[in-house]
């Protein structure tokens, strides 16, 4: 029996990102494109009428060019909680990065066009938010530490220079084992660390399979001063 395709939905409204979009999908046999579009209410009509597990939409759309796609998932959220939605971006904006995620990770990616020149990092996006899970561009993270870094106060005072950098990878969706890899630390020692993060930050009793990235959020959208 053949193993059965993620199916997708694109919605983009430049025609040559969309058909460049659409060519690095075909290059996965795991992956159908079921549907395309070019602007938000096409989007609906194509999620109701194809039934897809993932959506891949931009950013900015007609009819408003502001954050069509963010809304979408957001409205997905309620409506179609089992459907992941990977959003492209042409700018690193962290606000957008946080109020994708801020209902919650799971099934949520955030990717930059501009790493569409190698299919593997979509086709990686796609994959996972079909799965249930998250992955937020690395050079996101990076001007969301960068943000955060200009403030002060806040739970996330607590965490040791060690944890911060342990939580910045943690953000882009790797396993403890990876994490270690890219900090050359052991797994024991990241788990200690992450153990650490999670008492710290009270979530150390969460069953949500997002707290990974929900420690990032709270790391990053703190307010204080």
């Amino acid at each position: 029996m053949a193993e059965r395709r993620v199916r997708v939905v694109l919605a983009e409204d430049s025609f040559l990102v969309r058909e460049g979009v659409r060519r690095l999908l075909d290059t996965d046999p795991a992956v159908e494109l079921v549907d395309a579009c070019g602007d938000l209410p096409s989007l609906m009509a194509a999620v109701d009428r194809a039934q897809p597990q993932v959506v891949v939409t931009d950013i900015r759309m007609p009819p408003g060019d502001t954050d069509e796609g963010i809304r979408a998932a957001e409205l997905f959220r309620s409506t179609r909680p089992g459907l992941g939605v990977v959003v492209l971006s042409q700018h690193d904006e962290p606000e957008y990065a946080l109020k994708l995620l801020s209902g919650g990770s799971a099934g949520r990616a955030y990717l930059l066009k501009d790493s569409l020149a190698d299919p593997a990092p979509l086709l990686s996006a796609v994959h996972e938010v079909a799965l249930g899970g998250s992955f937020i561009d690395p050079r996101v993270v990076d001007a969301l530490v960068t943000a955060r870094s200009r403030r002060r106060g806040g739970p996330t005072e607590q965490l040791t220079a060690r944890e911060r950098d342990v939580l910045s990878v943690m953000a882009q969706g790797w396993s403890n084992e990876s994490v270690a890899d890219r900090l050359g630390l052991s797994v024991r020692m990241i788990e200690k660390h992450i153990n650490s993060i999670f008492a710290k930050l009270r979530l150390a009793g969460s069953t949500d399979v997002s707290r990974r990235v929900k420690a990032v959020l709270i790391y990053l959208s703190e307010t204080g001063d």
